[in-house]
């Protein structure tokens, strides 16, 4: 058996770049469960797009959601029981800036304890 872990490279739960304009339009926050998801919520203050993605180190997209210009609230558990090893981005953005998160998944081997019982 192995044992998944997956850690934000963040503070808290919240979502927050200091180089990111504090202008946006939307507030984000991202944290992972201890059943092994992600849990973003989105939510906007203005009728603009905002795109959410997913990509592995390779820029590969594994997950993408539009919120079109009427939706105001969007959120979502991504299961990342299935990927593998190695750095993923997480990535809200919109027209007007865009926050970018990291994120590392690794697999830890479980550790066995030892244990003798003696009946006598």
């Amino acid at each position: 058996m192995t044992n998944l872990t997956a850690a934000f490279l963040l503070s808290a739960s919240t979502l927050f770049n200091p180089t990111t304009p504090k202008t946006l339009s939307f507030d984000a926050s991202a944290y992972v469960t201890a059943d092994h998801q992600i849990r973003l919520a989105v939510q906007k203050s203005a009728d603009q797009p905002v795109e959410v993605f997913l990509r592995n180190k390779g820029g590969e997209v594994l997950y993408q959601r539009i919120m079109g210009k009427k939706e105001t609230r969007y959120a979502v558990k991504l299961n990342i029981n299935d990927l593998a090893d190695g750095e993923y981005e997480l990535e809200i953005k919109s027209a007007e800036g865009s926050i970018t998160k990291q994120v590392n998944v690794a697999t830890q081997p479980v550790q066995q304890t030892s244990r003798t019982i003696a009946m006598q």
